[in-house]
């Protein structure tokens, strides 16, 4: 009776509950029925609006299961699952999804790994089924934090914890592939997610990271290593992650990368996060690389203040990061970058003289290791500054070379450069020596048509401005930048070092024809490079490399910009260098001397070669020649050796050893060659900057006579004034000797206004003036003084103005106003 009594109620239950039972066997170890599966999913197909039963009945006797531990029906239960869901792909199978994903939920929540795997597998089956339309009240929230936990696996069996980290792996991934599939895929880049899965996919990256030391751009792997390797399968799926990321949540995407980075102090070393940050770089899409870029340079201002080493990591990882983007689009992040790093690099500077200043009495060895720190940091940014410039198109470079050269601070130009008011004397130059070593990695292979382009008047003047001639470094510095810029058929390699050519054509120069352009350029600015060359070569500090670089200086503007106007020009400054030597006005010490009349004859021998006229090779050969047996150091092979005996003075040489100006103009004068000029001595052009610079002025350093008295007190005067004696009234009386001397000065002063250079008459004349307008200014103050105020008055002094009030007691008032 009771028997049929079960028959009766099975009789009576659903059918879809009868199909579902049958396909469990009394024994799990037999498996799926497979018959009776054809039925149930026969079944299902024909009735799809019994698929959500289904689904919940099956997902009943699962969770049952699982609390019985009986997973062999477990696993019949989720493959029939399985089956039914690629069986039916309509509309209606959403109700059943949402059964499935609760039975998949179950199997991660439990304890025991293979039911784990067991859900992970069904769930990316699951991914890889396109819906047809969205569903819109489907959340993966739990699935990313299951199976982010997952990839954390730290069993103890190393062979359990793989299998568990890589079934995390493969988890996210089909989270991923599922939500980017659907429409409302913006839900996994919500920075609640993000902050899961990237962190994840970085620490299983990072584990065979520690093993393999791989610093580059990983190899496609293959699909067995792929999935028996954590590292390789969360590589894959973070380039898929990063490749799917758009517009608007690539930022979610990569600031978790920076929080993984800080929190496992990855900068320094930094071999994985240049890794990462490659990948990154690489998988996104080109026109998001900006991003990328400005959230280095945002995380690199937050962590300003950490060691110097975290932050050359973190510039490193941008040096990177650039050297990809520069390939493709940058974007509109070209100021910033360099402005950022600019920034940076003042910051760092400025940590380096404060920890000088404030470990002045503690331990050399500290000190020492803090600034070499500080070194590594500097040098990460310019070399980051270096690259990205040289990958700029030309138009580009030369806005950022312009920029670069507003920031260095020189007298006069204090509003867009680099604060270092607060750094003093040591700072500002340190300052300048980064931008200028930043400027020429910038200018490095830069070709512009014409030199005009290279060298406009707002980034010529502040280059060759006196207040970067005050150290060494800085003059090689900024000659090195002129080379790169006038260079443009890359001779300098072939002019290096500073030596006696036998043969220039050896040399095998290139050049072409002076343009009218480069011609222009040398009529306005050409007085500005002789005068650089020109006070250059009068610096105490020079070394041999400062007189190489000026030798070669010489030579490319011969290579480059000389016509027969240059010619000359060049011919006269060269004398006025070997005058320098000579006279020795500046009092340079003997090397520097010696240095100079060496790099005349270099540049001397140089030139007669280039315009190859006969008379001047053999005036300048046979110079070199006496030189060669009676004062050899003063030729570049021998005074720039190591030990070379230096002449005590100069005064006592016969005029064979030195270029003579006359002998000079008639052999080019022969030629066709304008040698009026080369009677007229070189001046240096005079600036506005040299009167308020602190170093000499250059009115001091050449003669110019100018007819206004120096002193002010009568004691000069008195000292200025002629002693009237016999033989001065004598001389009075004699109007023949004085017509003569006036007749000899009428006429040097004509021949000067009708040889001399426009730029010198007008050097000359406005010298004159500045001089003049001084003095008049000077004379105003003293005699015209404002009447007494009870405000106060102004005075001026150390270029501060200073108001001091005046009692009214103390003011004396006309009769008429007081009463």
């Amino acid at each position: 009776v009771f028997a049929g009594v079960c028959c009766c109620c099975a009789a009576l239950r659903p059918r879809y509950k009868r199909l579902v039972d049958n396909i469990f066997p009394e024994d799990p170890k037999d498996g799926l029925v497979k018959a009776d599966m054809e039925k149930l999913t026969f079944y299902a197909v024909s009735a799809p609006e019994k698929l959500d039963r289904i689904g919940a009945y099956l997902a009943e006797r699962l969770s049952r299961d699982v609390v019985r531990h009986r997973y062999g029906y477990v696993l019949i239960a989720m493959e029939a699952l399985d089956q039914l869901l690629m069986a039916c792909r309509s509309q209606s199978i959403k109700p059943f999804v949402e059964s499935f994903l609760h039975m998949v939920a179950k199997l991660l929540e439990s304890g025991e790994p293979k039911l784990q795997v067991l859900g992970t597998n069904s769930f990316v089956k699951f991914a890889n089924i396109e819906e047809d339309t969205p569903s819109y009240h489907r959340r993966y929230d739990f699935f990313v934090s299951r199976f982010s936990a997952m990839c954390h696996s730290c069993d103890q069996d190393p062979e359990i914890q793989t299998e568990i980290r890589i079934a995390g792996i493969r988890g996210i991934q089909g989270v991923v592939r599922k939500t980017v599939n659907d429409e409302l895929r913006a839900t996994i880049w919500e920075p609640q997610h993000m902050d899961k899965i990237v962190p994840s996919l970085l620490f299983n990256m990072h584990k065979i990271e520690d093993v393999d030391s791989r610093i580059g751009p990983p190899s496609s792997p293959t699909g067995g290593e792929k999935e028996e390797n954590p590292a390789l399968l969360a590589e894959n799926c973070f380039r898929e992650l990063l490749g799917r990321a758009t517009y608007g949540n690539m930022n979610n995407a990569v600031r978790p990368v920076f929080a993984h980075l800080d929190h496992h102090k990855l900068w320094d070393p930094n071999e994985f996060a240049v890794f990462c940050f490659k990948i990154i770089m690489y998988s996104i899409q080109a026109q998001y690389s900006h991003h990328v870029i400005q959230e280095i340079l945002g995380h690199l201002d937050v962590r300003k203040r950490d060691s110097p080493r975290v932050r050359a990591g973190i510039i490193q990882v941008l040096l990177q990061a650039v050297a990809v983007a520069a390939k493709g689009s940058i974007g509109p992040t070209v100021l910033e970058v360099f402005n950022t790093l600019l920034k940076h690099l003042r910051i760092s500077v400025d940590f380096e003289l404060g920890d000088r200043r404030s470990s002045a009495g503690s331990a050399t060895f500290s000190t020492s290791s803090k600034e070499s720190d500080e070194r590594i940091v500097q040098n990460a940014i310019i070399q980051t500054i270096g690259f990205f410039g040289s990958n700029l198109p030309d138009y580009q470079r030369s806005e950022i070379m312009m920029f670069i050269m507003g920031k260095v601070p020189v007298l006069g130009t204090t509003s867009q450069s680099l604060d270092s008011s607060h750094l003093g004397d040591l700072g500002t130059r340190r300052i300048q020596i980064m931008l200028l070593r930043s400027l020429l990695m910038v200018t490095s292979g830069y070709k512009a048509t014409t030199i005009a382009n290279a060298l406009p008047p707002p980034f010529l003047d502040p280059l060759l401005s006196p207040s970067l001639m005050e150290d060494s470094e800085l003059r090689q510095l900024v000659l090195e930048i002129l080379h790169n810029l006038i260079d443009r058929h890359d001779n300098r390699a072939k002019l290096r070092g500073i030596r006696i050519i036998p043969d220039v054509s050896d040399l095998k120069i290139k050049r072409d024809k002076i343009s009218r352009q480069d011609v222009s350029f040398m009529k306005k600015h050409g007085q500005q490079l002789y005068r650089h060359i020109y006070l250059g070569c009068k610096e105490e500090d020079n070394v041999q490399k400062n007189f190489e670089l000026l030798f070669t200086s010489l030579a490319l503007i011969t290579i480059e910009l000389a016509n027969e106007e240059v010619v000359i020009d060049l011919i006269r400054l060269a004398i006025a260098l070997q005058d320098i030597a000579i006279i020795n006005e500046d009092n340079l010490p003997m090397f520097n001397r010696c240095g100079v009349m060496a790099l005349v004859a270099a540049y001397l021998n140089f030139l007669s070669q280039m315009i190859a006229v006969p008379a001047f090779c053999q005036h300048v050969t046979k110079v070199i020649e006496t030189r060669s047996l009676e004062a050899s150091y003063f030729l570049p092979e021998t005074i720039f050796k190591d030990k070379c005996n230096l002449p005590k003075s100069l005064e006592k040489h016969e005029k064979d050893l030195f270029f003579l100006t006359n002998k000079i103009a008639e052999s080019l004068g022969g030629s066709g060659y304008s040698v009026e000029r080369l009677s007229v001595p070189y001046v240096p052009q005079v600036t506005d900057e040299d009167r308020l610079s602190r170093r000499k002025s250059i009115v001091d350093t050449v003669s110019l006579q100018v007819d206004i008295l120096p002193g002010n007190n009568i004691e000069d005067k008195i000292d200025n004034t002629e002693e009237i004696t016999f033989e001065a009234l004598k001389k009075a009386i004699d109007n023949n000797g004085l017509e003569e001397q006036e007749k000899e000065k009428r006429r040097l002063v004509i021949e000067k206004f009708q040889k001399a250079p426009f730029e010198e008459i007008a050097a000359q004349c406005e010298t004159k003036a500045n001089l003049l307008h001084d003095r008049l200014a000077q004379i105003l103050e003293l005699t015209i003084r404002p009447p007494p105020s009870p405000s106060g008055t102004m005075t001026i002094t150390a270029g501060h103005a200073h108001y001091q009030s005046v009692p009214v007691y103390e003011m004396k008032f006309p009769d008429l106003c007081v009463y």
